[in-house]
């Protein structure tokens, strides 16, 4: 079974740049492309030998760090590498903390692209120096990684400012089934309402 790169960017130019670099470090394999989260996540979702996930932070469906978390939580075992036009210093650490095993910046050349492709293909991991450095916020993400990616859903939901059955209308689900998930969300965030659940996320990127 070929290996399946997932590619996700809303930039179609810079989306096909990624395609030669993937292939030209994995000839082989099968390139999947995805422009926005819901295409990233049904792609992902369907995948049957997907190897890794290139993903830029920016694109439509996205809100904060919630496209990492969102493809973490759908395919947890699969290495993210972020490359994006996003602060590197800032966007690496907050990444790491949402899954991602690495960030590079979109203003490298192709060959420092395809050595980062490289090497995430090989070790599942890219050493890039960065560090997230606050044990209050690697401790909350663990907690927000920790969430299924229906919760993660739902919890964007209340970020966007919608209310149980507008969630609800959202998602495909009942207001109960919100309200369910809404209970999981906050113990695993030990927070008590919707309120902290917000603050929380957002305090990681989320929502913002």
């Amino acid at each position: 079974m070929k290996n399946e790169i997932l590619i996700v960017d809303d930039h179609p130019l810079f989306r096909q740049a990624l395609v030669i670099a993937a292939s030209n470090i994995d000839a082989n394999a099968n390139i999947l492309e995805a422009g926005t989260l819901d295409e990233a996540l049904s792609a992902a979702g369907n995948a049957k030998n997907l190897k890794l996930v290139l993903l830029d932070l920016k694109i439509p469906g996205a809100n904060g760090y919630s496209g990492v978390a969102l493809i973490h939580a759908e395919v947890p075992n699969t290495p993210i590498l972020v490359i994006s036009g996003a602060d590197a210093q800032k966007a690496a650490q907050e990444a790491k903390r949402f899954g991602a095993i690495g960030f590079i910046g979109k203003d490298n050349d192709l060959g420092k692209i395809e050595e980062a492709i490289g090497t995430a293909l090989k070790d599942g991991k890219i050493d890039d120096s960065s560090s997230a450095g606050d044990s209050e916020l690697d401790a909350m993400a663990q907690k927000v990684a920790s969430l299924t990616p229906m919760q993660l859903r739902v919890l964007l939901g209340v970020l966007n400012g919608r209310l149980n059955k507008q969630i609800a209308y959202d998602l495909g689900i009942s207001e109960a089934t919100v309200k369910a998930h809404l209970t999981a969300i906050f113990k695993k965030l030990d927070v008590g309402n919707r309120t902290q659940a917000a603050l929380a996320a957002q305090a990681l990127g989320i929502g913002n």
